[in-house]
């Protein structure tokens, strides 16, 4: 199941999406039809310059949703959540699409209304999903009386393109839960939504803030298909170091303007990225109880264990061992 549509200002996608499944919409809901899965994508308007878009479902099968950009500048910032218990597909040209992780795809995406991008939800797995759209006006009045930041006035600067990914940590993923799941009955949950929808954007805005600042290189749908495909080939295998040179070459950019991207994309250089997810897969396989220190050394590629240790308890404040007990 596909469903296009034009990312436009006045687009609505409860509506159009209701009119494609050729179901009615109900207080803003969307409920799926029983031959298509369960669950309902949910509308939320907190003014016309603030909206909220919920999907929470699991599906028969697979559904793609293609957003293609309008074309021309737009004032608008969407801003998604992801937490999922499998990874998603994602693509930003007619490519096919690219895994954004191995393991664990949970992640919040900001982008400006200018680049297209397609996502692939698979079938037989749930799914808790957030779009979130802010006027850069009302973007500007709920961060009033920060301090800049480059990162941040990139977000409300007229015109401007950009696409950041960052993880969710373990109390943005509950929020998110908790959001999805507010009693709709209640007669303050449209007021409690809101409060925690601001909450949620808190999170992510404190975690852009922590980014090492730097000018602001514009990107477009292009060099956005290309940046996934490099970080997708860093994670798919965790035992080889990568070689920028060899990265470079198959994005079809510079060195220079690969490392600048992919660290104002996803917030550390292309080796920083690559060891965080390294310690990351460490940390589960130990969890897992089935791996000793060795064979987890071993398999991502460290031939000294001594530095997988040292590395290690680095990242986690743990010797391996000590982890995999705790």
């Amino acid at each position: 199941m596909t469903f296009s549509f034009f990312a436009t200002p006045d687009f609505d996608f409860t509506t159009q999406f209701a009119q494609y499944l050729q179901v009615p919409v109900h207080d803003g809901q969307v409920s799926l039809p029983d031959h298509l899965g369960q669950g309902y994508v949910r509308k939320l308007q907190f003014g016309l310059d603030f909206k909220v878009t919920m999907h929470r479902y699991e599906l028969h099968e697979d559904l793609v949703i293609h957003r293609q950009a309008a074309g021309g500048s737009s004032d608008q910032v969407t801003i998604f959540f992801y937490s999922n218990e499998q990874p998603l597909d994602i693509a930003f040209t007619n490519h096919p699409q690219v895994r954004f992780s191995q393991r664990d795809d949970s992640a919040v995406q900001l982008t400006s209304n200018d680049l297209s991008s397609t996502i692939r939800f698979p079938a037989r797995h749930a799914v808790h999903y957030l779009v979130v759209a802010l006027k850069t006006p009302r973007l500007k009045a709920l961060l009033a009386g920060n301090e800049p930041h480059p990162v941040l006035s990139t977000l409300t600067a007229d015109g401007s393109s950009f696409l950041f990914f960052d993880s969710l940590s373990a109390e943005a993923k509950l929020l998110l839960r908790n959001i999805t799941e507010v009693n709709q009955h209640d007669g303050l949950s449209h007021f409690y939504t809101q409060v925690k929808v601001q909450e949620l954007l808190y999170l992510v805005f404190r975690k852009l803030m922590l980014r090492e600042s730097a000018p602001h290189q514009p990107i477009n749908s292009a060099d956005a298909e290309r940046l996934l495909r490099v970080h997708n080939q860093l994670l798919t295998d965790l035992s080889t170091p990568p070689v920028l040179r060899e990265l470079a070459q198959q994005a079809a950019m510079s060195e220079t303007k690969l490392k600048q991207l992919f660290k104002q994309t996803f917030g550390s250089s292309v080796y920083t990225y690559f060891q965080q997810a390294r310690m990351k897969e460490a940390a589960f396989l130990l969890k897992q109880g089935q791996h000793s220190v060795a064979e987890v050394g071993y398999e991502l590629g460290f031939s000294n264990l001594s530095h997988f240790s040292r590395l290690f308890e680095k990242h986690y404040g743990l010797h391996p061992k000590r982890y995999s007990q705790s």
